[in-house]
């Protein structure tokens, strides 16, 4: 049985479990590489953009993309991929070593290059796709690898995940005794298929295909209703021998379909689709988890669908993270009775954000200070701020650095209080700290190299070319502007008057 799904406490309860949960991820694993640049000419050799690259990131892809939403989700992943000798495959194992995975479940496969999929983007333009990969099966004996390294990483996790992407890692024996392993310990198995022929994963516990996969594994049934959902996945289950299917559907949700019960359907809750790349793996990630701590299958996709509708709105292959998620199981009931709030965002999120915002074409601003207690110059200041860029970033100094910076009567209002009460701003439309460690020096610049805004305000009479910022904000096109402020209003002159 599927159970009722439950509300949204509960839910957030079983994100909460999940920190430390292993989960055994095995299949196909790439790195993808997003090249960025800009197109200002043609090339005089032939009718094609020369792009002029400004910066490049490097993220694990197909089974990596898995484990780095494990990884988001405060779960322990364990992975079982093949690499090839080259220096890609240390990319590959530095990342997954990043994401808490032991990096000895790579088998290196001489002769066999690692999968690299390289994207070139003009801002935010896909311009190019180039693979460099080979795909078919795996030799005998690196196939017996995978099989000996999946039954050891079973052993250590309470679900595990085939991530199938076609590349030859899941043969017909690697299948078999994942699925039979799986069902041995009791743990769910889930599958993200690929191809026609679903027969190969007989006995699995879940297949997660989308909707043209499914079309695709029937034979070209339609799966456009719920009613035509529920029929293909049903031709699936008698056909295949599969436990359920749970269907993501884009737009409208996704389906759930057992041997028993009746189908669930849940609609999408997605506030803006910007990129669907990777959608399949935070599904698949978060239904894994969510079943490892006991879930059932119904709360499963419940959570898998609304991680899936956060990260539809991110830009590139971006993973879901546990803050995220349960922010989202608050937002119902928060937004409805509360008036706007700029969220306190930690970096990787505050940086995801904006480069969301600057592919929709809007110019992001940032600024930066204490801001203990708010007063009319710090209003007036925020204002112009905003009207000069359409979203206002403001990176507020932690407790420990106004301390440094104030000294040890200060700050009067911790930062939690200070980033609810700047957020209430209408100016204001995402607040993060930073001058954590006094490595930071006090100052904004790793976070402005994070997060990369297109314009830095600085207040006061300052000259560009004497501010640290400006060499950082300058390297990558951005502009520094420099703002009056109010002669008189500060907070240190509002506390001498209190005190006198």
């Amino acid at each position: 049985m599927h159970g009722a799904i439950s509300t949204e406490d509960q839910l957030a309860r079983v994100v909460s479990a999940m920190k430390g949960v292993s989960v055994a991820v095995i299949g196909d694993i790439m790195l993808d590489r997003f090249v960025y640049g800009e197109v200002e000419r043609i090339s005089p050799e032939a009718p094609v953009p020369i792009l002029s690259v400004r910066r490049e990131n490097r993220m694990l892809g197909g089974a990596g993309n898995v484990l780095s939403n494990l990884a988001g989700l405060g779960a322990a992943p364990v992975v079982v991929a093949v690499v090839g000798d080259d220096e890609e495959a240390t990319t590959v194992r530095t990342l997954a070593k990043s994401f808490g995975a032991n990096p000895d479940g790579l088998i290196t496969e001489p002769g066999r290059p690692t999968t690299v999929k390289t994207r070139y983007l003009a801002g935010h333009q896909h311009l190019l796709r180039s693979d460099y990969e080979k795909n078919g099966p795996v030799p005998a004996g690196t196939e017996a690898a995978i099989i000996e390294n999946s039954i050891d990483a079973i052993a250590r996790s309470r679900a595990v995940v085939l991530s199938d992407y076609g590349k030859g890692v899941l043969t017909s024996a690697v299948l078999r005794a994942v699925i039979d392993t799986a069902r041995e310990r009791g743990i769910p198995c889930l599958v993200d298929p690929k191809g026609a022929d679903y027969r190969r994963y007989e006995r699995a516990d879940i297949v997660t295909p989308n909707r043209k996969e499914l079309a695709l594994a029937t034979g070209g049934m339609p799966t456009e209703t719920d009613a035509d959902i529920a029929a293909a996945a049903e031709r699936i289950l008698r056909d295949c021998g599969i436990g359920t299917v749970v269907a993501t559907r884009s737009q409208d949700g996704m389906s759930i379909v057992g041997r028993h019960g009746e189908p669930i359907h849940i609609r999408a809750n997605a506030r803006e689709v910007f990129d669907v790349s990777g959608a399949g793996d935070t599904v698949i990630a978060t239904l894994a988890a969510a079943l490892a701590v006991g879930a059932n299958l119904a709360d499963g996709g419940a959570l898998a669908n609304r991680a899936g509708g956060i990260v539809v709105g991110k830009v590139g292959t971006a993973p879901i993270r546990a803050n995220e998620l349960a922010a989202a199981l608050n937002d119902e009931s928060a937004c409805s009775a509360s008036p706007r709030q700029a969220r306190l965002y930690d970096w990787e999120q505050a940086a995801e954000t904006a480069e969301r915002w600057q592919a929709r074409g809007l110019k992001v601003g940032f600024t930066n200070g204490c801001f203990d207690l708010l007063h009319a110059g710090h209003v007036r200041y925020l204002g112009a701020a905003r009207r000069r860029c359409d979203r206002l970033i403001l990176g507020l100094n932690c407790d420990a650095s106004v301390r440094r910076l104030k000294g040890k009567t200060r700050p009067v209002n911790d930062e939690r209080a200070r980033a609810e009460v700047v957020g209430s701003l209408g100016s204001v439309d995402m607040v993060v700290l930073f001058g954590e460690t006094e490595s930071e020096n006090d100052m904004p610049l790793e976070i402005l190299a994070r997060i990369r805004p297109d314009i830095h305000f600085k207040g006061g009479d300052y000259r560009i070319e004497d501010l640290p910022e400006a060499e950082v904000v300058l390297s990558w096109g951005g502009e520094v502007q420099i703002l009056d402020l109010i002669p008189g209003r500060s907070t240190t002159s509002i506390l001498e008057k209190v005190k006198s």
